[in-house]
């Protein structure tokens, strides 16, 4: 019975770990200044086909062209995630990136190109 105890245990702590990881994701850290930005460029019709190009050649080598990702390490972009996220939130991850997870810094894009992405994944939720 110990050994049973101490494997429900560790699984336990596990499983633990893992929702405190996910709860405490890389959005929680968005400075509120930047949470509260809105995209400049979402009232112009253009910003989409323009953001669709920009994805194509930037984004979708790791997000596939259906922007579902992989199924494993490479998110999927049409998720609840992404839906609930402002685009201040957006545009300061694709600006700063998350490495521990695979996620390049996109800072060398122009903001211009920044904001197309994101009208374009918004459009294609």
């Amino acid at each position: 019975m110990t050994r049973r105890f101490f494997a429900i245990l560790c699984l336990t702590i596990s499983a633990s770990l893992l929702l405190c990881a996910a709860v405490s994701s890389h959005w929680s850290r968005v400075p509120e200044k930047d949470h509260i930005r809105i995209n400049p460029l979402a009232t112009h019709p253009e910003s989409v086909a323009a953001g669709a190009l920009v994805y194509r050649d930037h984004c979708a080598q790791c997000h596939r062209a259906d922007a579902m990702g992989d199924g494993h390490k490479k998110p999927p972009l049409r998720s609840e995630r992404i839906r609930s996220a402002t685009d201040g939130d957006l545009e300061w991850f694709l600006r700063q990136g998350d490495l521990g997870h695979g996620m390049p810094s996109w800072s060398s894009l122009p903001e211009a190109q920044r904001w197309q992405v994101i009208a374009y994944l918004r459009s294609i939720q």
